[in-house]
């Protein structure tokens, strides 16, 4: 039989990601004012079909970047070579305003879930790009908040640039081999310079260390934290600076680009990665390059936060974002594909649906829930948050990273299972997705790392006070019919509420943060959906059944019993728990050294 004869398989068909969407659209026209709406709506579904076509053939072209250390003639050059399609897509998100779009501030307060509904639609497609856009994004703020009128001229015109021949992009540069994300150890040091060709950007430093991770490091400059006190004041020791990768910090559009050798940085490899291995990640060698001290000397981590809530936000955003391609991938193939000798779709098999159905209430939690720090995280930025609103986004923002990167990635690998075959393959998308997600797990804390966070910001303010204010008022303002047709789930989710806010009561197990912030975060993500909910029947919404249904599932059925479960098991666990953790784990003999901890 030739190839052309017989059965031929229907390729699913994949819509405008915005448009075709279940739950944005109506998540954008609720968040935002009408007249905002109007506008980023009409943007969006323009933005959504260039996705499909411009996006997608940029990334087509990508390939993974390549080292040259030395030349013919044996001298060191340290060339990154990228690919004309990753520096195609970075140019896409210049023009498109990724980095501008918060920081024109043309919708106010509003921009930046403008902003991030426009990130989220193209996420999947562009080869994590996101990833240099993300920490310009952080770059910029801090800029915006401490860096001299210089830097604001120079410097932060060009991160939230439009153009891409004036535009820069930025990179971080903390991890170090002792500490991983403690950086307490941080060993490179940082040494007041006489003269340097920084001079009117701020105190001049130079930096002498090693950098075990650079993201992006194509990237025009960098963040990097320095030791200016003693090794024995850990993270209390130091400080901010900004890195220019190469000089002359500022050039002409049109001159070629200088090798990072000006400034006496050395990359000694590329990073051999599971996934994200379009994006240039490198180890670095800073022998007295060039810096300008940002904010206060030793007030380093204070400084740095800033970006951690603003790349912490992208990497949920973007995790969701995946999650969504893949569902869309997933829906669009169960409108195709015939079983049972051609007679039936898995579009009309309950039995299939029902799983995609488990798949879409996920997406639609997670994407409520990391959209409810974006309102806030742009209320903030804008000087029109309350208290208590900035309170529960330093509650949200480590708890949508650690959430989406924990339950994404395992829907994106049922949602390839439900592609069958088909979904296996890469050319069909949902692969890639998968290791590119992966990172976020690890990238910009773990989950655990994420879970102390939270705890400390409970402990040190009365954020947990403000979150469970605001979380009465969202169950009040539930409508009395809705009221009492959702009795069973509005009971579950006020118990909850309640474990939840005593689970972190000191003293706090030392196995506790963890579950407890899996209870915190589905407590977060079911009100939520709840608010959209009654906005819908307030709103009288098309969907509002649909949406209503939505919260009563993921409360009953998405996890919630689980997870509180798991906190009240961790909370009556044995004293020898920790031990027997460690016997498991590395031997019977361990158990004495894990009491000393």
């Amino acid at each position: 039989m030739r190839v052309e004869q017989g059965f031929q398989p229907v390729p699913f068909v994949e819509g405008n990601p915005y448009t075709t969407d279940p739950a944005l659209p109506s998540l954008m026209r609720r968040i935002l004012p009408g007249n905002v709406f109007q506008d980023v709506n009409q943007e969006l579904e323009r933005f959504g079909g260039d996705v499909l076509t411009i996006l997608r053939d940029a990334s087509r072209l990508c390939t993974p970047p390549q080292l040259v250390q030395y030349d013919s003639w044996g001298r060191r050059v340290d060339e990154l070579r990228t690919s004309e399609g990753w520096r195609r897509l970075k140019n896409i998100y210049h023009r498109e305003g990724l980095v501008a779009i918060p920081y024109e501030r043309k919708y106010q307060e509003h921009s930046r879930p403008y902003g991030f509904a426009k990130l989220f639609v193209a996420a999947a497609d562009s080869e994590v790009a996101d990833c240099p856009m993300s920490m310009s994004d952080g770059v910029a703020r801090v800029i915006e908040l401490v860096g001299s009128q210089a830097l604001k001229r120079d410097i932060f015109a060009r991160l939230v640039s439009r153009d891409p021949l004036q535009a820069y992009t930025a990179g971080q540069w903390m991890t170090e081999r002792p500490g991983g994300s403690d950086v307490s150890r941080t060993e490179t040091v940082a040494s007041p310079a006489a003269t340097s060709q920084l001079s009117e950007y701020g105190p001049q430093y130079e930096l002498g260390g090693f950098k075990w991770f650079s993201s992006a490091t194509d990237s025009d400059v960098a963040l990097a934290l320095a030791r200016t006190g003693r090794l024995e004041d850990g993270a209390r020791g130091l400080s901010l600076f900004l890195v220019p990768v190469r000089l002359p910090l500022v050039r002409p559009p049109d001159t070629p680009r200088p090798s990072a050798l000006t400034n006496n940085i050395f990359t000694h490899r590329l990073k051999n990665k599971f996934g994200t291995k379009i994006v240039p990640t490198a180890e670095l060698s800073l022998q007295g390059a060039q810096a300008v001290l940002l904010g206060q000397p030793n007030h380093g981590v204070k400084l740095i936060t800033p970006v951690l809530n603003i790349t912490r936000t992208h990497s949920a955003v973007g995790s969701v974002g995946y999650l969504r391609k893949a569902l869309a991938i997933a829906t669009a193939h169960s409108r195709g594909r015939a079983i049972r000798g051609g007679t039936q779709l898995l579009k009309d098999t309950p039995l299939h649906v029902a799983e995609l159905a488990k798949l879409h209430v996920l997406y639609r939690a997670l994407l409520q829930f990391s959209f409810g720090a974006v309102v806030l995280l742009g209320r903030t930025e804008c000087g029109v948050a309350s208290q208590d609103e900035e309170l529960r986004l330093r509650l949200l923002t480590p708890a949508i990273k650690a959430f989406a990167a924990e339950k994404c990635v395992t829907a994106m690998e049922e949602c390839m299972a439900c592609v069958g075959g088909e979904g296996y393959m890469e050319e069909n998308g949902i692969t890639k997705l998968i290791p590119d997600g992966n990172v976020e797990k690890i990238w910009e804390g773990t989950i655990t790392v994420l879970s102390l966070d939270v705890l400390r910001a409970i402990e040190r303010s009365r954020a947990m006070d403000a979150f469970v204010e605001w979380a009465h008022d969202v169950l009040k303002s539930c409508p009395r019919s809705l009221a009492e047709s959702l009795g069973g789930p509005l009971a579950s989710l006020r118990l909850a509420l309640d474990e939840m806010t005593n689970a972190y009561k000191a003293p706090v197990h030392p196995l506790l943060p963890r579950p407890a912030l899996f209870l915190f975060c589905h407590v977060a993500s079911s009100l939520y959906l709840l608010e959209h909910a009654v906005w819908a029947v307030n709103t009288k919404e098309p969907a509002v059944q649909t949406d209503i249904e939505v919260f009563r599932r993921w409360v009953l059925e998405g996890g919630l019993d689980a997870a509180l479960e798991a906190v009240r098991r961790t909370k009556s666990a044995q004293e020898d728990r920790v031990h027997l953790d460690a016997a498991i784990v590395y031997g019977q003999g361990t158990m004495n050294a894990a009491a000393k901890l």
